[in-house]
């Protein structure tokens, strides 16, 4: 009786109202140093002007948009928004077999759409490298549910090892990509040992030292990494031989000679999306396949409850090592191909802020889901670019995407995922169905 007397309860207009004031009270201080205040070069020296419209504007917009939303929390109910989250995403789930293929088609068909210039295609492969590496890192983070936040380190590993091996040993591309990732899934198993009694904040710790040592010793290692000055004129890749130069040289036939077509600098980068592109895809293969094998079960198993998987008769140290392994391997090919598309690298590219927008794209896509990695990796990758030419504005625009998404989505864009077994099968209907159903849901 008291509940539904409290949800009678009219709206707090004075609580949302000194909320709101409150809201618009932060931004002021936040505002102010940020954008309130711009330095120009005067005669004399530096002049300071103040923005106090600049601001003031800021001010309103928080302060309107704290009164709709809490009005949007009032008369909608916190417990109706949790389960709508779960309910977004099992409607994906439940359509995946037709959005997958559908997002397949328009990836296969995009270099080719009328809009498809060169900065769309330059997008769409930085896009689709941090969806392979957010899928690499959702192995270890999504499915064992061990917090990596050194996964840098493996991508830095395969970019580098892929650029030795290519300039010191006169090796293509295809030879190097499986010994990038080969060398990186050692490395994963280097990190894998330390860490197995290891849980939680501690684990992060860990891996965050990890990741940094990795960038320390390229830095210092002078002879082998060139330090800070970094790898130049690392190999492109070549296709099946044809390289994607106007005049390769006396004797060897170009890509467009072979076709009889014009040359084009476009066609090169056309190469390195569709490379990125099947690479991508091949991470997802393997990742649906082995989620569904005994060693994805026992990653669930893992990332649930480690005590009662060891309970089981799992092996902790088994899991853990087999998860860091494999993401580590899928990060070391997509860092061969980092090295490969730029032709140069150097340990600035391997900072710990890509180790977080990688486990951004992880946790906001949701954790263990595949579609969800893609919507992040857009909506982190590609606001940004297409906010670029409001320059100033263009990260505030992607921090306040930012956290409106984890206001509205908590749990990441598709928080859902059908479990991967059931312990009994489920009938759509009749009421022994229905048990059968709510038995396999708990």
């Amino acid at each position: 009786m008291a509940t539904a007397m409290g949800e009678r309860k009219g709206i707090d207009f004075i609580g949302i109202v000194k909320e709101a004031a409150i809201t618009a009270f932060v931004v002021f201080v936040l505002a102010l140093p940020i954008s309130g205040l711009r330095t120009t070069a005067e005669i004399g020296g530096l002049g300071v002007h103040a923005r106090w419209d600049k601001v003031a504007m800021y001010m309103a917009i928080a302060f309107v948009g704290r009164i709709i939303w809490s009005l949007f929390l009032e008369t909608r109910g916190r417990h109706r928004r949790e389960s709508s989250e779960s309910s977004i995403g099992k409607h994906v789930q439940k359509y995946a077999h037709f959005v997958g293929p559908a997002l397949i088609v328009f990836a296969v068909v995009l270099p080719f759409m009328p809009f498809a210039d060169r900065y769309i295609l330059d997008v769409s492969i930085m896009v689709l490298t941090y969806v392979m590496l957010g899928w690499g890192l959702n192995i270890v983070v999504g499915l064992a549910g061990l917090l990596d936040l050194g996964y840098v380190a493996f991508y830095a590993v395969g970019a580098y090892s892929y650029a030795l091996l290519a300039l010191n040993f006169d090796l293509s591309f295809w030879v190097c990509l499986p010994m990038a990732g080969m060398f990186a899934a050692t490395f994963g198993m280097i990190l894998g040992f330390p860490v197995l009694r290891l849980r939680g904040d501690y684990l992060a710790i860990v891996t965050l030292g990890f990741g940094e040592m990795i960038r320390i010793i390229l830095i210092n290692w002078y002879s082998l990494t060139k330090g800070p000055d970094g790898l130049s004129g690392v190999p492109r890749p070549s296709f099946f031989g044809l390289p994607f130069e106007r005049n390769p040289g006396e004797g060897v036939e170009s890509f467009h000679g072979f076709f009889g077509i014009d040359y084009s600098s476009v066609h090169r980068i056309i190469f390195l999306y569709y490379l990125i592109l099947i690479l991508a895809l091949i991470t997802n293969a393997f990742t649906m396949r082995i989620r569904k094998l005994p060693v994805g079960r026992a990653w669930e198993a893992l990332r649930e409850d480690e005590t009662a998987c060891l309970s089981l008769g799992i092996n902790p140290r088994n899991t853990k090592l087999t998860a860091f392994a494999l993401g580590a391997m899928f990060g070391g090919f997509a860092g061969s191909f980092f090295a490969t598309r730029q032709g140069f690298i150097s340990p600035e590219s391997f900072t710990f802020i890509e180790s977080a927008i990688i486990l951004m794209v992880v946790v906001l896509g949701g954790q263990g889901s595949q579609i969800g990695v893609v919507l992040a990796a857009v909506v982190i990758i590609g606001v940004p670019e297409l906010f670029r030419e409001l320059q100033e504005y263009r990260m505030l625009v992607f921090g306040a995407a930012m956290v409106l998404i984890m206001i509205w989505r908590p749990k990441g864009l598709l928080a859902f995922r059908e479990p991967t077994l059931r312990l009994f099968e489920v009938k759509k209907s009749g009421l022994f169905g229905r048990k059968q159903a709510s038995e396999a849901a708990e």
